[in-house]
């Protein structure tokens, strides 16, 4: 492995002060529970929950 040996400009100084400014931490953490949005995949139905299975086995089995 070879090594730089040539004297760094101002310039490289600069671009690297700048880069450690951007990029020298880290971002904040996001926990995994923030990253997940839930919703109805459709509305509720009232009608929909009347049937009562229960009730289907009581009248034909009974």
């Amino acid at each position: 492995m070879t090594h730089r040996t040539e004297a760094r400009t101002s310039q490289d100084t600069d671009a690297a002060a700048a880069r450690r400014t951007r990029f020298g931490t880290l971002p904040e953490r996001i926990r995994p529970q923030d990253t997940v949005e839930t919703s109805p995949a459709t509305v509720p139905d009232p009608a929909r929950d009347t049937y009562n299975p229960d009730e289907w086995l009581i009248r034909y089995c009974g």
